[in-house]
């Protein structure tokens, strides 16, 4: 048997801090899915007065186990235990650029960075090729994409990504943020904003980026694509190709607002503006990619939100337990749906 110690991330948001040691433990579960040994016997514990999350394998984690395990979003130091001796283990994240690009943009309502990436990580790992984001670029949508900072954790693990977000206020502060931040980091790239349009009907704005992972990928021309449309959700989607999407992550309207904030369409309940999109968002994914949404518990029952999910024809897949608390007005839990 061999035993393992995860050190937390520390956060900067105590709220999100308390709770990150139990999501954690869930997102350890979806992950154990795809590793060669299982993860057992998992439980917190106070190691030289520093909280671990810590488990048993009947192996030893391989290098392939290490690596996925890598991306683990609070996950800041892996170790082998032996005894009171903490073995360091080299971690090997996905991590293709500084991040930075998930911290830096700082406003009102906006969605916890390692939360985001909990998501991603979840909805990745219940496709029906779980690892494939470890060695190929995956195409992700965000339909409900406010600031990008989905779109901004997939540029991280070098996917492509897509969003779709209506409010013209987050499309402009996307804009000015991203083509400041790849121009200081000297990322080789272009930039093409301008009206979006069907039918030669304005529909918003939109903004489409290629850059490089590495200056020499991108003179060889692997490049990756960020592409930002501004208009409606339900619009924005049907621009895009029928399963040409291989996982769709986004936040649910939560139905407060934050701020000055306006997130889609907050007049309507989320549960409208989910049945209404979430056939729309399904006809993009291909079959065996997955769909991750957050959302607050308060506006919907699970059972409510499962029925918009099997609705639109996706097959709603068992997690363990990720409800916890954001604030006082919101209870934010996540579902996980696969299209066959």
């Amino acid at each position: 048997m061999f035993d393992y110690g995860i050190l937390l991330y520390p956060s900067a948001n105590r709220v999100y801090a308390d709770t990150a040691p139990a999501l954690l433990r869930a997102e350890l579960a979806v992950f154990a899915h795809a590793l060669s040994t299982a993860p057992t016997g998992v439980e917190e514990r106070r190691l030289g007065g520093v909280p671990y999350l810590t488990f048993t394998t009947e192996a030893r984690l391989s290098e392939k186990d290490i690596a996925l395990l890598s991306n683990l979003s609070s996950l800041y130091a892996l170790f082998e235990l032996a005894g009171d001796a903490l073995r360091p283990l080299e971690v090997a994240p996905l991590e293709k650029f500084d991040s930075d690009l998930l911290t830096i943009q700082k406003y009102a309502g906006k969605t916890n960075e390692l939360f985001t990436k909990l998501l991603l990580n979840v909805t990745l790992l219940s496709t029906s090729d779980p690892a494939a984001f470890l060695t190929r670029p995956l195409h992700v949508l965000d339909p409900l994409c406010g600031r990008g900072t989905t779109l901004n954790q997939a540029m991280i693990y070098g996917l492509d990504a897509t969003g779709v977000e209506r409010d013209g206020r987050d499309f402009e502060a996307y804009e000015r943020f991203i083509k400041t931040w790849l121009r200081g980091k000297r990322i080789k790239h272009t930039a093409e904003s301008g009206q979006l349009r069907r039918n030669k009907v304005k529909l918003g704005q939109r903004l489409e980026l290629g850059f490089g992972v590495t200056k020499e990928q991108y003179k060889a021309g692997d490049i990756r694509r960020v592409s930002y449309l501004n208009c409606d959700t339900v619009t924005g989607t049907e621009l895009l190709k029928t399963s040409s999407v291989d996982a769709i992550v986004t936040d649910a309207p939560y139905g407060v607002q934050h701020g000055s904030h306006r997130s889609e369409d907050l007049s309507r309940s989320p549960l409208d503006l989910l049945d209404e999109a979430m056939p729309h968002w399904v006809r993009t994914l291909r079959s065996g990619g997955a769909l991750g949404i957050a959302w607050n518990t308060h506006v919907a029952k699970r059972d409510e939100m499962a029925a918009v999910l099997g609705a639109a024809g996706l097959e709603v897949i068992e997690t363990p337990d990720f409800a916890h608390r954001v604030d006082q007005a919101i209870l934010r839990d996540l579902m996980v749906a696969r299209k066959p």
